[in-house]
């Protein structure tokens, strides 16, 4: 499952260059304008670089806080004061009437519009303070930068940080498996400002655990790449972040276990099933149902926690059985590209306009990429089922009851069902009241409210996990 962290406005980073409007070029509209966009309670730099081809604008847009420069732009006129860029393959556009030294605007995206006030001055990077949770240095144990390889992956190396209790000799060790997507060591998350592992690492290690927290694959230190790989792909990671533990003469190798966050609880089964070494798993909102039933539970909660109606949700729901019907039933990846873009073509042309106003060229484009790639189709043709009833070691899954993104009752109800199978003798299962996805304290649960919550990590959570492990091992 992808990891829903936040909607980026800028999807899609396109690389070809383009001409604009031939409207006649005005020498005060050219060059550097810069601004921020706020999202959720985020700031998003954003910059145009605008500049005179011939008779012709072109400009071209940088998010830097989102790691995309250099975008090209469809289109770019400036008359009467006004300036529009259009950047179709975002499905994005910026009007805006320039009024002595500043462009007075709004940035449209998917239905979206945001104020966004440009200027000739460039915006710093803001220094993000750290959140309450976050430890500081001196740390009351041992942190020590590491480096492993992956055999099974061009030999690359994987970057990360291993951290060990003071007084205790060979401890018991968990290695922190993150969630969807690019994730550092920390499964930090910029834009909310929290940094989950880290504060998992620091009680943990504090309670007399040693964990390894790794840099994801091209991602921060580490090498590799995460384009064309699978959940599959991810476990070999793990498997060698085991092998390398195992050789170390500190810890304790018989008690090494596996503590995975969201697809980090999925790929923990998937590395347990397999090797019998591992001690123990637990399960930070991991995965208990296949992937379609979990995408289509999420995009219904996110729906009516976002005020969806009925025919909307109905709506959502139907086209989404039917797209996962495509994607597990065509192997061929080059006919399942014509055939979504043929669907969601014929869905934009036929169903009522209000339910549809979204799908634009650019946004189709862009799902049938997503919906096309090895990710998706491993996750939404593999049952954590395949997996989980073959995990003998103990096992702990914990769900946030506010969780969205993989419902608490739904998943751990699966769960139970698979370690029951596997006669597994030794399983906790708990869904906390109250809690998100990332397990903080929430009203809601909403995408919204992670940002606003200081806290990164309930202390409920934390110390279930930290006294499950402990009353086993140490």
């Amino acid at each position: 499952m992808k990891k829903i962290l936040l909607p980026l406005i800028l999807s899609l980073f396109c690389t070809l260059t383009t001409a604009s409007d031939t409207n006649p070029p005005v020498t005060n509209i050219m060059g550097d304008w810069h601004g921020q966009l706020s999202v959720m309670g985020t700031k998003l730099r954003i910059s145009f670089h605008i500049s005179q081809q011939g008779e012709q604008l072109t400009t071209t847009m940088d998010s830097p806080d989102q790691g995309a420069m250099g975008i090209a732009t469809t289109s770019t006129s400036f008359e009467n004061n006004q300036l529009y860029i259009s950047i179709k393959t975002l499905g994005a556009e910026y009007k805006g009437m320039i009024k002595d030294a500043v462009i007075e605007g709004m940035f449209s995206q998917a239905g979206m519009e945001m104020e966004l006030v440009l200027s000739r001055e460039v915006i710093i990077e803001q220094k993000l303070q750290a959140r309450p949770q976050d430890p500081s240095k001196p740390y009351p144990y041992h942190s020590e930068d590491v480096i492993f390889n992956n055999k099974h992956a061009n030999n690359i190396k994987l970057a990360a940080t291993l951290t060990l209790p003071n007084n205790i000799k060979n401890p018991t060790v968990a290695i922190m498996i993150s969630g969807s997507g690019p994730q550092n060591r920390d499964e930090e998350i910029k834009a909310f400002n929290h940094r989950p592992f880290l504060v998992w690492s620091d009680y943990l290690t504090r309670n007399g655990i040693a964990v390894l927290r790794y840099d994801d694959r091209g991602v921060a230190e580490s090498e590799g790449t995460q384009e064309n790989a699978t959940s599959e792909d991810f476990a070999t990671d793990v498997e060698a972040a085991v092998e390398y533990l195992q050789n170390r003469q500190d810890l304790n190798f018989r008690n090494i276990g596996l503590i995975g966050h969201s697809e980090g609880g999925f790929i923990a089964p998937m590395v347990a099933a397999k090797n019998k070494d591992i001690s123990f798993i637990v399960l930070l909102a991991g995965t208990g149902v296949d992937g379609a039933t979990i995408l289509t539970t999420q995009s219904r909660k996110a729906a009516e926690l976002a005020g969806a109606t009925v025919e909307q949700l109905k709506f959502n729901e139907k086209i989404s059985n039917q797209i996962f019907a495509m994607v597990k039933n065509e192997s061929d990846t080059s006919i399942l590209k014509n055939k979504l873009s043929d669907f969601l073509q014929a869905t934009k042309l036929n169903a009522p306009k209000e339910l549809t106003k979204d799908l634009t060229e650019a946004t189709i484009k862009q799902q049938v990429k997503v919906l096309s790639s090895n990710w998706f189709n491993y996750f939404i043709k593999t049952n954590p089922d395949d997996f989980l009833s073959q995990v003998n070691c103990p096992v702990l899954a914990i769900n946030g009851e506010k969780d969205f993104q993989v419902l608490p009752e739904l998943n751990l109800s699966g769960i139970k069902q698979s370690l029951t199978k596997a006669n597994n003798k030794d399983f906790t299962l708990k869904e906390l009241v109250g809690l998100n996805h990332l397990f903080q304290t929430a009203e809601t649960g909403a995408l919204n409210e992670y940002a606003k919550i200081e806290e990164t990590i309930s202390p409920v959570a934390l110390k279930i996990v930290a006294d499950w492990i402990n009353q086993r091992f140490n």
